[in-house]
């Protein structure tokens, strides 16, 4: 019977069966191996990013620093120190109703983890029924009393 590599582990299982294999998967040390695999590929694949625009800046790609806000900013000048505005202060106003203050959208309660309202009996909030005869929607004539 063969035997099953765990990779992260670096280790053999002594049989190839589900209930070991997700024995072993649902492990402390298994999954603190599996989380500092990932995170050692992370590191890396952010390390090889910023030696890539180490290299584009020092080869002359990259002129200037879009972040910096120098001369080559487009726009009004800008107070000293300052470069990126605080979030939502410069917002563009929603399309649609000029002048008014960006409003970010309401929260769904689904998101937020809240409950919904208990939907009550709809038989109840609708009323008692109408009397036979009778269209729904339409008023009934009046009918005048003895004079």
């Amino acid at each position: 019977m063969p035997k099953y590599y765990c990779d992260y582990c670096d280790t053999y299982l002594t049989h190839d069966s589900p209930s070991v294999r997700k024995t072993h998967c649902t492990g402390r040390k298994h999954r603190d191996n599996v989380k500092f695999y990932y995170q050692k590929w992370m590191e890396e694949q952010a390390q090889h990013l910023i030696d890539a625009t180490t290299a584009a800046f020092k080869a002359g790609k990259i002129t200037n620093n879009p972040f910096a806000g120098g001369p080559a900013a487009a726009g009004p000048p800008k107070p000293a120190g300052v470069s990126i505005p605080p979030p939502n202060l410069g917002a563009p106003p929603r399309p649609g109703m000029p002048g008014m203050p960006y409003m970010p959208p309401m929260m769904n309660p689904m998101m937020t983890g809240m409950r919904p309202p208990p939907i009550l009996n709809p038989m109840a909030m609708m009323g008692p029924p109408p009397p036979l005869g009778t269209i729904p929607g339409v008023r009934p004539p009046i009918m005048n009393g003895p004079k």
